[in-house]
């Protein structure tokens, strides 16, 4: 399946419509800080150390529920 030159502008023309002008530089500039982070995770060599039961944080306690009698 091979994308062309229409596809890719009908797809840029719909990406203009939802988010509009003004958001299209924010979205790139996320996209490209995104792909930035993915790209440097990937050559990381020390892999995150994984938590500890010590640091791990309790939920907060649940509240009875008043809305039934």
């Amino acid at each position: 399946m091979d994308v062309g030159p229409v596809e890719l502008l009908i797809v840029l023309a719909v990406v203009l419509l939802l988010f509009g002008s003004k958001k299209l530089p924010e979205l790139a500039r996320g996209l490209g800080s995104a792909a930035k982070e993915f790209r440097s995770g990937m050559h990381d060599e020390d892999p995150p150390a994984a938590a500890s039961t010590d640091d791990a944080v309790d939920p907060p306690p649940s509240t009875p529920d008043t809305t039934t009698p």
